[in-house]
């Protein structure tokens, strides 16, 4: 298969659409070699039709896996990873149990709780993730030390972390330790490290909501689906939005 053949749909989106993961892990699979298209190891960049022959890992797959759409919202426990990989222990698949083939909207780092979507759409994934698209995300964070009267302006205006500068954001002081910050972008470890850049450690970080979905009340370690107006909201939010930057 040549990677210019302009018919079908591009190759990550096709795994995609089974279910199995995001485009962006149905990348990670293909530059590790793990997906045969009709016998060859595929390359980023191939297409896919229902006629074509692809197999990840072995197991053949089809648009006919594609599952009715999953959406779930989970209140995650400190000590659960957000991973697919099912040979890690506490990952997320696993500790949700449920029936269908899912996978994590983005990623809560382990120590910290709070409100992450779970589904099996390919293409919403990474409408909600690209930094672009400016989508929000609410947390409440303790810190150790007592926060200084500029910690909020320092915050909100920009910090310097991993050789870059974080975009403007909303930050609201609770009390002496507690914060509540909004971003709309979602760097590695994002909120730990800009507090450590400005002299505070993390204790507790608890995400609160994810554009229109609130964590609300869900218990922690459970899940719901989300609601019909939830999903009428967040599809009317990301109309626009653009899966890639070349969207």
């Amino acid at each position: 298969m040549s990677a210019e053949r302009e018919d079908g749909i591009s190759l990550n989106k096709f795994i995609s659409r089974t279910g199995r993961c995001s485009r962006r892990e149905a990348d990670e699979l293909l530059r590790a070699g793990r997906v045969l298209l009709n016998g060859e190891v595929a390359r980023p960049g191939n297409r896919a039709t229902a006629d074509d022959e692809v197999l990840v890992d072995g197991q053949p797959i089809t648009p006919q896996d594609q599952p009715t759409k999953v959406y779930l919202a989970l209140h995650k426990p400190a000590g659960i990873i957000c991973t697919t990989e099912r040979k890690v222990k506490g990952n997320i698949v696993d500790f949700v149990n449920f029936s269908r083939r899912i996978f994590p909207i983005g990623r809560l780092d382990k120590p910290s709780t709070g409100l992450i979507l779970l589904t099996n759409d390919g293409d919403i994934v990474n409408k909600i993730l690209r930094a672009g698209n400016q989508h929000e995300k609410e947390y409440i964070v303790s810190v150790k030390q007592a926060l200084r009267p500029s910690f909020a302006s320092q915050m909100s205006s920009g910090v310097p972390i991993l050789g870059t500068v974080t975009q403007k954001c909303w930050v609201e002081p609770m009390g002496t330790h507690t914060f509540r910050i909004i971003l709309t972008e979602g760097m590695n470890r994002q909120i730990r490290r800009m507090c450590e850049a400005l002299g505070y450690e993390v204790t507790r970080l608890q995400r609160v909501r994810i554009m229109n979905i609130p964590l609300g009340q869900l218990p922690e370690g459970e899940w719901r689906h989300l609601s019909k107006k939830e999903m009428k909201e967040l599809r009317s939010a990301l109309k626009h939005s653009k899966k890639t930057a070349s969207d």
